[in-house]
């Protein structure tokens, strides 16, 4: 059986001063042994020493940021598609970590397991913070493998947002259709990003092709490849005009410039850019009325005017529409296209604001939850993944758990970072918290602040209700949907060898949870 860990990290949080003094252990330690700053002492790390020297009230309010800064997103693909790779790269620019991580040298953030580093592959899903350009991202890796696809249903349900990654050589395989469908059950906004354009026998047009006939989308095409294969140099923005290529003499791909087509003299590229971009702004229009009627009022008799502000707005409410999917390409390896494609995340995917949650109406500004995975920990004991919808959570707060009825305390709240944990004094809507010390909540359970709180949010949903004339009960309307457990590959029995180890076989029912 298979205990999975899901992994919160945080960058560039308030900490208190006795983590500080270990955090500034460890940078000696590190420095030391020369080791990689997110693999210190075998154990997976962000770049901690970062934020020794910062201005801790200033802390203070990163860990709290405006909720429309924040964004939850997960990385899902079929396996091998280059999901962990491109999660690495994403953290390197992101300043979360210093080095780059790679798969084949078992040393990244995300895949922190024994056997995912032997095996090289994803078995659970695991989770970083980082901020970008003023914004706070929450992301998620998520298996690849069929085997592992609750891990998948676990991250969808609390996510806002999701990038599904492609082999640009492959197109649309198996385990793509899976969890695509998986993110239209829970109605999630996504981004496409065709990987591996660098690899033999990739075409950006078949795995366009592909995203079209197999997952029945519309790709909006924001970017164009500068050869493929062997000969991939760079990406075209279609929206900006603007040719990106990356610099050959630097190891890491930090280093790109964008040059304005127009300054540049290659008219045949101009030309299919240009192309491409009066094909953007018509698919667009015709599915966003609003981009529809500045089109034909101010820009109908020249395209080239529309500002590229203008049509971003609107391919941010076609995303959030799910109409249709923008699309990018790059390759992760090669380390090209991975800072405009976390440009798009901020810029398309959306807030936790801009989510359409209508059990938010009923709960106002109380605490809201739904705890998706819960871990038991041999010294603190279980630890319950929370997202919070409303409200704030804190360290001795006492929460009323509505599925089992029943009041428990949060003893400590927990931020962790990769694979560490440490303690911090709230976190609030939007955010995704770890607690210690609720020993009767299981993963699908919704949870308040008090029962009073329920029952008060019991009368408007009532109310609502009887707007709109529904008929289910007071129960079912204050209930968060669950995870759904897909059927399992793979049965068997275990028994204990001797008496002995009967307790070891009791505590996998604490999983269950």
């Amino acid at each position: 059986m298979w205990t999975n860990l899901r992994i919160f990290a945080m960058s560039h949080q308030t900490i208190p001063s006795v983590y500080i003094n270990n955090i500034c252990c460890y940078k000696i330690r590190a420095s030391l042994k020369r080791l990689k700053p997110h693999v210190p002492l075998g154990r997976n790390c962000s770049s901690l020493p970062g934020l020794i020297g910062n201005d801790i009230k200033s802390l203070h309010s990163i860990i709290n940021p405006p909720i429309a800064k924040i964004r939850n997103i997960g990385i899902m693909a079929h396996i091998d598609a280059g999901k962990t790779t491109t999660t690495e790269r994403i953290l390197y620019y992101s300043g979360y970590t210093r080095s780059l991580g790679d798969v084949d040298d078992g040393d990244t953030v995300t895949d922190f397991m024994a056997q995912e580093r032997e095996r090289g592959i994803t078995i659970q899903s695991a989770a970083v913070t980082f901020d970008w350009k003023g914004y706070r991202v929450n992301l998620i890796d998520t298996p690849g493998h069929v085997d592992f696809t609750l891990e998948v249903e676990r991250c969808l349900r609390v996510l806002d947002g999701a990038v599904a990654v492609f082999d640009a050589s492959a197109g649309v395989e198996a385990q793509t259709l899976t969890v695509w469908r998986q993110a239209d059950k829970h109605n999630i906004p996504r981004i496409c990003f065709l990987n591996k354009m660098d690899k033999t026998g990739a075409s950006f047009k078949y795995a366009v092709e592909s995203i079209r006939e197999k997952l029945k989308a519309k790709p909006l095409l924001l970017q164009l490849p500068i050869g493929e294969a062997k000969t991939f140099k760079g990406v075209v923005d279609v929206v900006t005009k603007e040719k990106l290529l990356w610099n050959c003499n630097s190891n890491d791909g930090k280093d790109f410039e964008r040059k304005p087509l127009l300054e540049m003299n290659d008219p045949e590229l101009l030309k299919e850019t240009t192309e491409a971009r009066n094909a953007l702004i018509e698919q667009v229009a015709d599915l966003d009325d609003e981009f529809a009627d500045l089109v034909l009022e101010e820009f109908s008799e020249n395209f080239d005017l529309l500002p590229a502000e203008k049509l971003q707005t609107a391919i941010h409410r076609v995303t959030l529409a799910q109409t249709a999917v923008p699309v990018l390409c790059g390759s992760a390896l090669k380390n090209k296209g991975i800072q405009p494609l976390l440009d798009a995340v901020t810029m398309y995917l959306p807030s936790p604001e801009e989510c359409n949650y209508e059990f938010l109406q009923w709960y106002k500004d109380d605490l809201c939850a739904l705890a998706f995975k819960v871990l038991h920990d041999k010294q603190r004991g279980p630890l319950v993944f929370m997202r919070i919808y409303s409200g704030t959570i804190k360290p001795q707060l006492a929460i009323h758990n509505i599925n089992g009825n029943c009041t428990e305390r949060i003893s400590r709240l927990l931020l962790p970072f990769a694979d560490q944990h440490v303690e911090i004094p709230s976190l609030t809507a939007g955010n995704i918290a770890l607690t210690v010390g609720l020993k009767h909540t299981a993963t699908g359970d919704t949870i308040v602040s008090s029962k009073s709180s329920a029952l008060a949010a019991a009368r408007r949903a009532k109310r609502e209700g009887e707007k709109k004339h529904r008929q289910n009960n007071e129960a079912e309307r204050l209930l968060l949907a669950g995870v759904e457990i897909p059927e399992p590959v793979f049965f068997c029995t275990i028994e204990p060898p001797s008496l002995s180890k009967q307790p070891g076989i009791n505590g996998l029912s604490v999983s269950t949870n």
